[in-house]
């Protein structure tokens, strides 16, 4: 559970209906890349080290909505939800009345429609309130030429834009002092929570925001957010690799198996499992990859489950390990060392087996062969190395 009496506490607005952007759902809880836009901005609040607790205002026509969207989210710090009012401004006012039990010492008022607000900004606010402001917003200086528009669009004016600013949020403020604002000015009708502590006389600082925490208010909105965060998880991909290695020894028997291929020889291959060289060499691989130990470690020999099994179930677990970490597989590469049996004949069928395995295009599948020009046990066809 958070804290008693926290430091700060972040007040999600998530009660609009957002009519306008013409999508089936409230667009607080429309998907943004597999996710509501409404999880994407909570989890940047609770990831962040100095938010004690969030607290978010729903509609009361959205609560199956707002379940749908937390139901995965176990997080101590996420209070139960508030029912918001008519006006953002009422809703923001239940939302600071809700948390009057544990008088933070400051609030953070967010847009619940702001998916992309960055730790930086969340930081900029913080540190403002450590000098002596009742209050802080995010904010971008006004860069573009301002007109005053008349009758039929006709221009009656250009604007001076000097010292303006657009107004984003969060907006921080200290608790007891917006609280008291709010509660003075229900009967004025006010854009945001700025406006409202300058109605109450407080002063309030402006810090950098961040261009790319827009509110998202229309469809082409939705498209842009689309974009960006498919941008940004392009650039997050992180590239690891793994390699394996293995021998197994010939004895007595009529075929080997090769990446799950049986192939007649004069001899098998002994092992607790069917010995499958390449597949226990790339199942080293998928672990590695991850770090996550070796095959012994999750297959034991010396456990009779895995006696004469098939080495496919190791790969098949491996690859399932990668994928519920987020991982996906892009490419392997098997090298087999041996003299006999001889592998052009099979490598086809080897990839389209690895590739089916692996579920990755067969084009995403190397396997190849070479021999030790008759050198070490290989050489003298005493096993096979992969």
């Amino acid at each position: 559970m958070p804290p008693d009496h926290p430091q700060n506490i972040a007040l999600i607005v998530a009660a609009g209906r957002g009519v306008r952007t013409g999508l089936p759902l409230p667009k607080q809880y429309q998907d943004l890349c597999g996710k509501p836009v409404l999880r994407h901005t909570l989890d940047a609040f609770l990831k962040h080290r100095s938010i004690d607790a969030v607290q978010v205002i729903i509609a009361d026509s959205d609560l199956a909505h707002y379940e749908e969207t937390t139901a995965t989210l176990s997080h101590s710090s996420l209070l139960p939800p508030v029912i918001g009012g008519a006006e953002r401004q009422h809703s923001v006012c239940r939302g600071l009345q809700a948390v009057a039990d544990r008088a933070p010492e400051c609030v953070l008022i967010h847009d619940g429609v702001r998916p992309f607000v960055s730790a930086d900004v969340i930081d900029r606010l913080l540190a403002a309130m450590n000098q002596s402001y009742n209050g802080a917003i995010a904010a971008i200086p006004v860069t573009d030429t301002l007109k005053r528009e008349g009758d039929a669009h006709i221009i009656t004016g250009t604007l001076n834009r000097q010292g303006l600013w657009r107004a984003q949020t969060p907006q921080i403020f200290k608790y007891q002092k917006i609280l008291k604002a709010h509660l003075q000015n229900q009967d004025k009708v006010l854009t945001d929570d700025a406006a409202v502590a300058e109605a109450a006389g407080l002063t309030v600082k402006l810090v950098d925001g961040d261009p790319h925490n827009i509110k998202l208010t229309t469809k082409d909105d939705f498209d842009l957010a689309e974009t960006m965060l498919k941008r940004q998880s392009t650039s997050q991909i992180q590239t690891q690799t793994g390699f394996g290695f293995d021998v197994h020894r010939f004895e007595d028997g009529e075929r080997v198996t090769l990446c799950g291929i049986h192939i007649p020889h004069t001899h098998g291959l002994a092992g607790h499992s069917d010995a499958d060289v390449p597949l226990h060499a790339l199942t080293d691989a998928l672990l590695g990859a991850i770090a996550a130990g070796d095959i012994g470690s999750h297959f034991p020999p010396t456990d009779e489950r895995w006696r004469d099994i098939s080495s496919d179930v190791f790969v098949t677990h491996s690859c399932k390990l990668i994928r519920e970490r987020g991982g996906a597989i892009v490419h392997v590469d098997v090298t087999i060392i041996c003299e006999d049996p001889k592998i052009g004949p099979h490598r086809n069928a080897m990839r389209a087996h690895l590739a089916e395995m692996l579920q990755i295009p067969e084009a995403q599948v190397s396997v190849k062969a070479t021999t030790t020009e008759r050198l070490g046990f290989t050489g003298r066809k005493e096993g096979i190395a992969a």
